[in-house]
């Protein structure tokens, strides 16, 4: 049972526009349904309206759990909590902060993706913003609808890409929706400064288009400068309704998702968490199987399966990692391979999309993966192409045989998209295989060891990177905060993880470790001159002071 926590004032006296009765019962973020005080609710109106007992939020928790744990889907848990954070805001989220390991695969992957799937089929409220092609010309009005003024994160999709399941249009929505409620929890971001939005343009998703409860438009996807103007337009009108705000593009397919971030990263604060979130949690990880094998991260040879946002963000990060450990550049691009639909990218190839270029390196060709392995006998392997069992047993006890401690991260999600399970890479490597994954994966149980593998879930990162920047209003998000959020994870990581197989902490300690992320990240944009506040005396203790918990407030002293 959680730790009773004392209730604190918020308001004294109450403001005229605060709601009282059936108003007040309406509003998730004040609703605390019946654990208002009898003092509360003789003076906000709710005698009557309430069943009499005062029931404490603790008891609250209890409820939604034993309610949780009765259902039978991952998919009616979803909408459950989905309905507690449409009731009850701070009830919401103290039951997911107190209880990650539980319930993060439900608001997230790999339940998110099957909710994102059937968003129209499982609608109850509206939450966050949709922003369409409609919209054109009126962006700025339409933002302004957003009913709370001090926004200051935006996670935006334009649902082309969603996790590896593709265009699934507004259904998309989930994402920023799953993504916010993550800064909150896992950073202690207020929920009131956390604004998803849906930027709709179409969808090519035909199934979509033929469903009568399809919510979006029914439309074909808009491209090229159509699509660039609407996307300027929002980001003009974002920083014009809500000035510094930081907006994170999320789930953008490939031939878009470069694009706009070179477009904007100079310009305003923002990120593509596919691509630099990804890669930070990806390298975190793999400087926690270094302190295995004992190798320098120099010496690595990258095999990445999959050649889009994420494979290009991972492989420019490892680069910047061993530039660091003394490579030079055009050395550092050379051990970083990738594998994409046509083959291994290699620089004999003319159909080569631009972001693929700088890690085509003179090879002959080769048509499939385990040959590229077998010619290439990389140290690490990265799955981010969700092609599900890729890594089979062939290409396992391939890296078995060229590496003492092969380096596999099966990083595609949801569950169904992984390139091989935790029990495979384990039992294929006779144990030997230092394994991480996108999706949760149970601990397993091989030769009398217990191994106990982790999510390499952006989930680690972008939440203290959030917490900093917007903690110090920085004006930019950089590359070098990622690089410093993983080494900082990385650096949180303990010899007891490591020996039970974990190369990340335990979800657990998230919290924890977004404050020293947040605090790392503000280090670096003080350093360069990003951060628009006075530097205070203890920036932990300023981030600790930010994060938001869930426990209810007393409205009435």
């Amino acid at each position: 049972m959680s730790q009773k926590r004392p209730q604190r004032p918020l308001l004294t006296p109450l403001p005229e526009w605060f709601p009282r009765g059936a108003a007040l019962l309406r509003d998730p973020t004040l609703n605390k349904g019946t654990a208002f005080s009898l003092r509360e609710r003789d003076a906000l109106g709710l005698r009557g309206l309430l069943p009499p007992h005062v029931i404490t939020q603790e008891d609250q928790v209890n409820r939604v759990l034993e309610n949780f744990r009765r259902l039978e889907s991952d998919l009616s848990r979803y909408i459950l909590l989905e309905a507690l954070h449409d009731r009850n805001e701070a009830l919401f989220f103290r039951v997911i902060t107190e209880n990650p390991d539980e319930m993060m695969p439900v608001i997230y992957t790999p339940t998110v993706g099957l909710a994102c799937q059937q968003f129209g089929h499982i609608y109850r409220r509206p939450r966050g913003m949709f922003i369409s092609a409609a919209d054109r010309g009126r962006m700025v009005e339409v933002m302004r609808n957003w009913p709370y003024r001090d926004a200051r994160m935006i996670v935006v999709t334009d649902g082309e890409r969603i996790l590896g399941l593709g265009d699934l249009g507004a259904n998309g929505m989930g994402i920023p929706i799953g993504k916010l409620a993550l800064y909150t929890a896992c950073a202690g971001l207020h929920p009131r400064h956390c604004l998803p939005v849906m930027l709709d343009y179409g969808t090519n998703n035909e199934a979509l288009l033929e469903d009568p409860l399809y919510i979006g438009l029914r439309q074909k996807r808009l491209s090229g400068s159509a699509l660039d103007e609407l996307v300027d337009e929002f980001v003009e009108a974002a920083q014009q309704s809500f000035p510094g705000i930081v907006i994170q593009f999320e789930d953008f397919a490939n031939h878009n998702a470069f694009r706009l971030l070179r477009n904007y990263r100079d310009k305003i604060c923002c990120f593509n968490d596919d691509i630099q979130g990804t890669a930070s949690v990806t390298v975190a990880g793999i400087f926690s199987a270094l302190r295995v094998t004992g190798k320098r991260m120099s010496e690595q040879t990258f095999l990445s399966l999959g050649a889009g946002e994420a494979a290009t963000g991972i492989a420019d990060l490892l680069v910047a990692a061993m530039m660091d450990d003394g490579l030079d550049e055009a050395a550092a691009r050379g051990r970083c391979w990738m594998v994409d639909s046509k083959g291994l990218v290699v620089a004999g190839r003319r159909d080569l999309a631009e972001h693929k270029r700088p890690y085509a390196h003179p090879h002959a060709a080769v048509g499939n993966f385990l040959g590229a392995v077998r010619a290439l006998e990389p140290t690490a392997l990265i799955g981010v192409g969700a092609t599900p069992q890729a890594f089979d047993q062939d290409v396992i006890e391939a890296m078995s045989r060229l590496n003492e401690r092969p380096i596999i991260f099966a990083l595609s999600n949801p569950t169904s998209k992984a390139e091989c399970t935790a029990e495979q890479a384990y039992a294929w490597s006779g144990g030997r295989a230092l394994f991480a994954s996108g999706s949760p994966f149970d601990p397993v149980e091989l030769a009398g060891r217990r191994y106990v593998p982790r999510q390499g879930n952006n989930s680690y990162i972008f939440p203290g990177v959030g917490l900093g920047v917007v903690t110090v209003q920085s004006s930019r998000v950089t590359d070098a905060m990622f690089m410093v959020a993983a080494r900082t994870l990385a650096d949180s990581v303990s010899e007891q993880d490591l020996a039970q197989g974990s190369l990340y902490p335990a979800l657990s300690r998230v919290r924890e470790v977004s404050a020293q992320i947040a605090v790392a990240v503000a280090e670096i944009a003080f350093r360069d001159d990003f951060a628009c506040i006075d530097r205070p005396g203890d920036l932990h203790e300023l981030m600790l002071r930010q994060m938001y918990d869930g426990s209810y407030v007393s409205f009435v002293p």
